[in-house]
């Protein structure tokens, strides 16, 4: 597998993410109080929206790149 084609199938997989699911999130955990005994601990949500004309622009970039031959070496 070359170095292109891996690309190809990452932009491809962005793509995807951004268009079914609207972008990344993740959870992240953070401590606001740890006495001794007592700790007290708050989840906070993030997420990194990505337009969906991105997302469709990613796709398309993905499936040129694996669909495309490459240029033979002159």
């Amino acid at each position: 597998m070359t170095v292109r084609q891996i690309v190809g199938i990452v932009l491809i997989g962005i793509g995807l993410v951004s268009l079914l699911l609207g972008g990344f999130s993740w959870n992240r955990q953070k401590t606001i109080v740890d006495i001794g005994p007592i700790k007290a601990e708050s989840t906070e949500r993030k997420t990194l929206p990505i337009p969906p004309i991105v997302g469709g622009l990613a796709m398309v970039g993905g499936v040129v790149l694996l669909l495309v031959p490459s240029r033979g070496r002159a």
